[in-house]
C-alpha cells in the first residue's frame, strides 16, 4: 500500500543508491495518511539510511582523497564537525520533502511557493556552510586536498540530489 510517506522512504532509498526504484505513482501516493506509528516507523527507517549514506560517503572520500596519515589526523576531526553541521542542514531539506508529501495533492499556490523559497534557503545555508569550512580545511590541508575534497563532496551531494529530484513528483501533477 502506497502512501503519502512512501515517497519519503522511496526518496531515502534512492539518495542512499541502494536500489534502482521505478518513479512512483504520485495519485495513489497522495491516497492514505499513515498512522502516527506507521510515521514513527518511516522516521525511523529514513533515519538509518542517512546514517548509512553519511558511513559511505565517508568511505568514498576516503577511498578518494589522497591524505598522509599526518593529514589524516587532521582532516577527519573537521570533515566530522563539517558534517555534523551539515546533517543540521539537511534535517531542514528532509523536513521539508516530509511537508511536501503532505501537501502533496491538496497543495496551494502559497504552499507551493513557501516550500520552493525554503528549499532555496536551505541551498544557500550548504553554500554557506562550504564557504566557511574552505579555510578550516585549508588549516589541516594543502589547498588541492581541500579542493578535491569539496569536489567530492559536491559530486556526491549531486548524485543524492538528482535520485532525490527523479523520485519526487512534479508539483503540478497533482491536478
Amino acid at each position: 500500500m502506497k502512501t503519502k510517506f512512501t515517497i519519503l522512504f522511496v526518496v531515502a532509498l534512492a539518495a542512499a543508491c541502494l536500489l534502482d526504484t521505478p518513479k512512483l505513482n504520485a495519485q495513489s501516493a497522495a491516497a492514505q495518511q499513515p498512522s502516527a506509528t506507521a510515521q514513527q516507523g518511516i522516521d525511523q527507517d529514513v533515519k538509518l539510511l542517512r546514517e548509512d549514506i553519511r558511513a559511505k560517503k565517508k568511505k568514498l572520500v576516503a577511498a578518494n582523497l589522497q591524505l598522509t596519515a599526518d593529514q589524516a589526523t587532521k582532516f577527519w576531526p573537521v570533515y566530522d564537525q563539517y558534517t555534523a553541521e551539515l546533517v543540521k542542514i539537511n534535517d531542514e531539506k528532509y523536513a521539508l520533502i516530509k511537508e511536501y508529501a503532505n501537501a502533496w495533492g491538496t497543495m496551494t499556490d502559497d504552499q507551493a511557493t513557501g516550500l520552493i523559497d525554503r528549499a532555496l534557503a536551505v541551498d544557500e545555508k550548504v553554500a554557506q556552510l562550504r564557504t566557511k569550512y574552505v579555510p578550516l580545511f585549508n588549516k589541516v590541508v594543502p589547498g588541492k586536498t581541500t579542493a578535491t575534497f569539496f569536489q567530492l563532496d559536491r559530486r556526491i551531494q549531486a548524485m543524492i540530489d538528482l535520485q532525490l529530484g527523479a523520485q519526487l513528483p512534479l508539483v503540478q501533477d497533482q491536478n
